[in-house]
C-alpha cells in the first residue's frame, strides 16, 4: 500500500517519537521538520494551544504541500490559574530544561497539600494540507502534581503529573499506559478520522 506523506511540524524528537507510536497502523509516512531545515520558522505566540498548532499546520503544510499535524500541548495547574498552559515549555525561560521548568512549578506550589494541587494536560491536534485547514482536534487528561519528580519516562512534567488511579506519575508508569490514556492519545485519536479521507 502506497503511504502518504504526513509531515510532524516539530523539531521536539521527543514529541515526534510519541506521535509515530500513537499513530502506527495508518499508512502514514511520517516526517517532520528535521527532514525540511529551510521551513519558516514558526512563532508561537497564540493565546491559546488550539491557535498556536494551527499556526503550525496551515504554515508549514503552505510550504512543503504536504499533508500536515500541527501540535501544541502543555500543563494547566488549577492553583495557578491554569499556568504554565501555553508557556509550559519555556516556563522558567526561553531554552532552559525540563527540569528547570518543574523546579520552578515544585517551589511555586510549595506547601500545598495534594488535593490543592490538581492539573491537567492539554493537546491540541490541527490538520492541514496545502489547500489549507482541514480540522482542530483536542484532548485532555487530568492529575495532580507530585511533590518531587518520580519516573524516567516520558519528558516534559511527565515526572510530576501524577495519575491517582495508579498512584504513579506519567515518567512512572510509561509509554504502554500513558498512551492509552494522554491528551495527545485523545486528541491524535480523534484526528485519525480526520486523517482518513487523506489517505491513499
Amino acid at each position: 500500500m502506497l503511504k502518504t506523506e504526513l509531515v510532524v511540524a516539530t523539531k521536539n524528537l521527543k514529541k515526534l517519537k510519541e506521535i509515530k507510536a500513537i499513530l502506527k497502523g495508518l499508512p502514514l509516512e511520517i516526517t517532520s521538520l528535521a527532514d525540511y531545515p529551510a521551513a519558516p520558522r514558526i512563532i508561537e505566540n497564540g493565546k491559546t494551544f488550539a491557535e498556536n498548532a494551527l499556526k503550525k499546520a496551515v504554515k508549514i503544510a503552505r510550504y512543503t504541500g504536504k499533508l500536515t499535524l500541527g501540535e501544541d500541548s502543555g500543563l494547566c495547574v488549577d492553583a495557578l490559574g491554569g499556568a504554565p498552559g501555553v508557556y509550559s515549555s519555556r516556563f522558567a525561560g526561553k531554552g532552559k530544561s525540563d527540569g528547570q521548568n518543574n523546579l520552578k512549578l515544585l517551589k511555586l506550589l510549595e506547601g500545598l497539600p495534594l488535593q490543592k494541587r490538581k492539573a491537567h494536560y492539554v493537546c491540541a491536534v490541527a490538520l492541514a494540507d496545502k489547500r489549507d485547514l482541514i480540522k482542530v482536534a483536542g484532548g485532555r487528561c487530568s492529575g495532580v502534581i507530585a511533590f518531587r519528580p518520580q519516573g524516567k519516562s516520558g519528558f516534559g512534567y511527565d515526572p510530576l503529573f501524577l495519575i491517582p488511579k495508579y498512584r504513579q506519575t506519567f515518567a512512572q508508569l510509561g509509554p504502554r499506559i500513558k498512551h492509552r490514556m494522554s491528551h495527545r492519545f485523545r486528541a491524535l485519536e480523534k484526528a485519525r478520522s480526520l486523517l482518513s479521507p487523506c489517505l491513499k
